[in-house]
């Protein structure tokens, strides 16, 4: 990793301005000199060298959590209540703990870098984290680093995660077991390698396993806001072979159901459909939604723990850790059995 020694040898002034300029001290510094070094910067890829913090001293008591998951314009990561059940979770063990959560949305690894230049933070929580360059970028981070729900496969980093393909395939299989067949897959885009792929192989395998032919058609790719939902809702409904649907998430099948609702549709009478995640929207929506439940709070707990022991200097005891899943049957499902 490149040192501020770095950029004041390339820039040919001294590492005093050169820190000067990091810190936004730089109002003795001339303008073409401030672009200069910002210029080494940006080509060196330097970022502050943090490993030397301790939580005796120079902490910020700051933890970073970084979402790499982009939605397309106009879309608002917090609206889906998962995703602020699980920043709560963290944000409360992390409050309990004496620290703070800093909540930033990052889409390049440029902005990644800027924001650690910009921001004294202790360590990074990241999820939405894929193999790509930005995953290059992350794991050469000289700093803490948590992995949330990450299939990047990558050991030297710890990760928090969940069995989603095994939710996936139980809750495929309850359907089929009551009765149903030609069962539709609602998503938001799948990305080799992410969440999303992991539930959609559960679905599949358990389709396989109980010979029902994989059906393309039956995939319905839409974002999770309320204007996608309904689309995909009417794209279920033109084909009235379908008498099930295994969505992604619970938001995306509250949704699907508002929108199945809206033609005119009944839900479980001329429908079924089956979340994931178990949020407590479930319990509010009519009828209450079947679902695969998750620990919210015990992933935040153990991904905070994992956190604090890097913090020390420790061993992670375990880098890679899985919850297990739940069904959790509500009134959603209608059994097509005799």
């Amino acid at each position: 990793m490149a040192t501020i020694r770095d950029i004041a040898r390339v820039t040919g002034v001294s590492c005093t301005t050169v820190s000067n300029v990091i810190h936004g001290k730089d109002n003795r510094v001339s303008a073409d000199t401030i672009d200069k070094i910002n210029a080494a910067i940006k080509e060196l890829g330097y970022v502050p060298n943090m490993s030397a913090r301790s939580l005796v001293s120079n902490s910020s008591k700051v933890i970073g959590f970084v979402n790499h998951v982009i939605t397309r314009k106009g879309s608002n990561f917090m609206e889906d209540p998962f995703h602020s059940a699980s920043i709560g979770a963290i944000e409360q063990e992390l409050r309990e703990k004496g620290y703070y959560l800093m909540l930033r949305t990052i889409e390049t690894s440029e902005e990644l870098l800027t924001f650690l230049r910009n921001w004294n933070v202790d360590g990074l929580f990241f999820t939405g984290i894929f193999k790509d360059h930005f995953f290059d970028v992350l794991s050469n981070l000289n700093i803490p680093i948590v992995l949330i729900d990450s299939y990047t496969n990558q050991n030297s980093l710890c990760n928090v995660g969940l069995e989603d393909f095994r939710g996936s395939y139980n809750i495929t299989r309850y359907l089929i077991e009551h009765g149903h067949k030609r069962i539709a897959f609602a998503s938001p885009d799948i990305k080799d390698g992410g969440v999303l792929q992991e539930r959609f192989l559960g679905y599949k395998s358990a389709l396989t396993e109980f010979n029902i032919p994989f059906d393309k058609s039956l995939v319905f790719v839409q974002e999770m806001d309320i204007a996608s939902c309904r689309l995909a809702s009417r794209d279920i409904a033109s084909h009235p072979d379908i008498t099930a649907v295994v969505a992604t998430a619970d938001v995306m099948a509250a949704g699907i159901m508002t929108g199945l609702r809206e033609i005119g549709k009944r839900i479980p009478d001329n429908i079924s459909i089956v979340g994931f995640d178990d949020i407590s929207l479930c319990q509010m929506i009519t009828p209450p939604l079947t679902t695969v439940h998750q620990d919210i709070n015990l992933k935040g707990k153990l991904a905070v723990n994992l956190m604090l022991q890097l913090l020390e200097g420790k061993q992670a005891t375990e880098r890679q850790l899985i919850l297990p899943t739940t069904l959790v049957e509500r009134e959603s499902v209608r059994s097509l059995l005799p």
